[in-house]
């Protein structure tokens, strides 16, 4: 976590910075109950997840044993690895306690803004009207406009506070999970199947139909 944490501090000028996270925290507890937080995905990387995802999975996990949202929403496919990222990150969830009957997953989205983008079409599609997106600091700042422009204005952003973490590190698990069952065979990375200036346009989501 710790290496995590200096990541952030590195881009930092591309971020939220801490006081915009704690008074964002603020801002969610004062509108909580969310019916739902949607948590863009990682690559599950050899079988064990990274600090990043380590860090959106704990994240979401404090949101809602604050009852600041009462579902969790994880978003991505099989994109860079081999592994579905929103069931990976699911399983890590449901080994670290969350209630399966408030987790639920989407897997199409290869982007940043396709995660944000699907997710929300699976939470209306289940009722949820009052959604944020909760993830670090520099990929909810590099979504907000396009939240505010392409999804809906009402979504708010929760980035995580790096403080609160740091207070939770201790307390951070490392579950043992057998993911064999979550890898795709036969695979291909998007790094083989898309050129750098196609994968650009996904991450501008260029690749959504929004007439669906």
């Amino acid at each position: 976590m710790r290496r995590l944490l200096c990541i952030l501090v590195l881009f930092s000028s591309c971020s939220f910075s801490g006081k915009t996270t704690r008074k964002k925290l603020a801002a969610a507890r004062a509108e909580a109950p969310f019916d739902a937080i949607i948590v863009p995905g990682v690559p599950l990387e050899n079988g064990q997840w990274s600090r990043i995802m380590k860090g959106r999975v704990y994240w979401a996990k404090y949101l809602f044993d604050q009852g600041i949202a009462r579902n969790i929403i994880f978003s991505g496919a099989a994109v860079y690895t081999p592994y579905v990222e929103a069931e990976a990150m699911k399983q890590y969830a449901l080994a670290l306690g969350l209630p399966e009957a408030h987790l639920f997953t989407e897997t199409s989205a290869e982007h940043s803004t396709e995660n944000v983008y699907y997710s929300y079409q699976v939470a209306k599609a289940h009722g949820f009207t009052h959604i944020a997106v909760a993830s670090d600091p520099f990929q909810t700042k590099l979504l907000k406009r396009f939240i505010r422009k392409k999804v809906d204005p009402q979504v708010r952003l929760i980035p995580f506070v790096v403080d609160t973490l740091q207070m939770l590190e201790p307390t951070m698990t490392d579950p043992v999970i057998d993911f064999s069952e979550l890898k795709q065979v036969p695979f291909t990375s998007i790094v083989e199947r898309e050129s750098i200036r196609q994968r650009w346009r996904g991450t501008r989501g260029k690749n959504i139909d929004y007439r669906k």
